[in-house]
This record gives structure tokens, C-alpha cells and sequence, in this order.
């Protein structure tokens, strides 16, 4: 599980909560109608916005927000580099006995063409496109994610109007003013803290967990390119370091 993300919805839903225990009972913030209608309002657009299919898609993507499955670049490098000296020494076909090792699908997708025979450029085209689909897919869920943040307020500003016509209409009687002004503020309150507190930051943390998965990815095609075409583990180790920062090439110097 992805702690930060944990943390950060605890955090966040744990101070609101303990500011609205401060200045009174938290039932005052309870209004159904307005849930009703920030909650229907906003997946009503986002239906309207998408197909279904993709709206399918997006729950699939948003488990990379709570999971981090992702390897860390600087595992990436020790493993190419240990994949290059088995290769130099074994040859690029006794590699097919560690296929099993390999948990990444990716990586182990990668070697395989290479104990194939195909060609580098073959190679690198199947790979990149499949970076590529990867990416779009993750850009979608993301994506979706934002237009859910910026329907949301918009829809709870629908709910301040018909809480403020309903209240108009009932001037004569003061004693039923307080339901519908509950909904006319209650709905900017759930559409504004849905939008920020979960909407925007996971559509956020969506969009770095698909930038670290195509950077490992990437890495892991060049140090296929590199091994296909023979060159030693410390030309691999230098061409996969290109990759990170020199605060990143430092620690991953260290380790090794």
C-alpha cells in the first residue's frame, strides 16, 4: 500500500472533521439531499463526459494510487547489469532457464524477444508502443479524475441555488428557512472538499505513478537494446544511469 496516499487522506479528513468537532456537533454537516446532489451531479457529467468503458478503465488505473508496485529505478540498474554479465558469459540463449526468476512481466516479456533472436529495432518498437498504450491508459484515469474535480464545486454551486430558491420561497415562515440554507451551503462544502481532499490528489498521484512506471520501463528497454547488442555490464550500468538524477546516480553508486 502506498502510505503517503493513506496518510494524506487520513490527515486531511482527520483535521476537517476535528475543526467541525471544535465549533459544534458534526451532525450539522450531515445533509442527504445535498450528498445526493453533489454525488449524482458529478458522476451524472463525468457519464455524460466519457463512455462507460472508460469510466471502467479509471477503477482499474486508481488501485496505482493505494498500491506501489512499481520497482524503484535504482533496482532496475543492478538487475540489467547482472542480466549482462550472465549473458556475456552464458550466452543470450542459457538466459531462458532464469525467464522464471523474473516477476516483472515487462522485463520478462523484454528477454524473451531477445532469446527470440529479433532484431533490436523489432524490439524497440513492440516495447515503446506498449509504453505508449500504457501511458495513454494512465493519462485517461488521470484525466478522469480532474474532470471529476472540476465538476464537482460546479455542481455544488447548483445545490447553493436550489437551496437558496427553496429558502426564497419559504420567507413566510421562518421556522423552515433551516433545511433548505443546510443545502444551499452544504453542497459547495461536499462539492469543494470532494474536489480537493480526493478528486485533484488522486488524479495528481495518478499521473507521478505512470511517470515512474515509464521511466522503469524505459530503462528496461534500453538495457535490453544494450545486452541484444553485446555490450559489457558496465556500459549497460552507464546507460541506465543516464536516466536519473545525479542525487539518484550517487546513491545507486553507493549501493553497488
Amino acid at each position: 500500500m502506498d502510505l503517503a496516499t493513506l496518510l494524506g487522506i487520513a490527515v486531511a479528513s482527520g483535521l476537517v472533521f476535528v475543526s467541525i468537532l471544535m465549533g459544534g456537533s458534526a451532525a450539522w454537516f450531515i445533509s442527504y439531499p445535498s450528498l445526493m446532489i453533489v454525488l449524482g451531479g458529478t458522476m451524472g457529467a463525468t457519464l455524460i463526459n466519457y463512455p462507460i468503458s472508460d469510466l471502467v478503465s479509471m477503477f482499474k488505473v486508481t488501485k496505482n494510487a493505494f498500491r506501489h508496485r512499481t520497482p524503484s529505478p535504482l533496482s532496475i540498474i543492478p538487475t540489467m547489469v547482472d542480466f549482462a554479465k550472465r549473458t556475456r558469459r552464458e550466452g543470450i540463449l542459457a538466459f531462458e532457464k532464469y525467464l522464471k526468476e523474473i516477476d516483472d512481466p515487462f522485463l520478462s516479456r523484454a528477454m524473451q524477444m531477445a532469446i527470440d533472436g529479433m532484431e533490436n529495432d523489432a524490439i524497440e518498437e513492440v516495447l515503446n508502443t506498449e509504453i505508449l498504450w500504457l501511458e495513454e491508459r494512465h493519462r485517461l484515469g488521470a484525466e478522469i479524475y480532474s474532470t471529476m474535480g472540476t465538476f464537482a464545486p460546479a455542481v455544488g454551486m447548483l445545490g447553493t441555488i436550489i437551496g437558496l430558491v427553496q429558502m426564497l420561497m419559504q420567507m413566510k415562515d421562518p421556522s423552515a428557512i433551516g433545511a433548505p440554507m443546510a443545502v444551499a451551503l452544504l453542497t459547495t462544502f461536499y462539492g469543494v472538499l470532494l474536489a480537493n481532499l480526493l478528486f485533484l490528489p488522486i488524479s495528481g498521484k495518478l499521473r507521478v505513478r505512470s511517470r515512474q512506471e515509464i521511466l522503469t520501463k524505459q530503462m528496461v528497454v534500453q538495457g535490453i537494446l544494450a545486452i541484444q547488442s553485446g555490450d559489457n555490464h558496465r556500459i549497460v550500468s552507464e546507460k541506465l544511469k543516464a536516466f536519473l538524477s545525479p542525487k539518484a546516480r550517487l546513491v545507486e553508486g553507493m549501493g553497488t
